[in-house]
């Protein structure tokens, strides 16, 4: 799993909204949110700045952890 360091992510919407961001890029993509930790883990066949693209199109901070 890639490990992200995400800004900005405060509830359930911020969840769905970075999983499904991923998912539309690999709908096999394994995501773990987590919010008080500001963490993103993601399994994937993408590469880091894929997954990275995905959640800043959704207007999230990110960076690989």
């Amino acid at each position: 799993m890639q490990a992200f360091s995400v800004k900005g992510m405060s509830c359930g919407h911020c969840v769905r909204a970075i999983t499904q961001a991923i998912q539309a890029r690999d709908g096999a993509a394994e995501v773990q949110v987590d919010l008080a930790g500001g963490e993103v883990r993601v399994a994937s066949r993408l590469a880091a700045e894929e997954v990275l693209a995905a959640i800043r199109e959704e207007g999230y901070e990110a960076a690989l952890a």
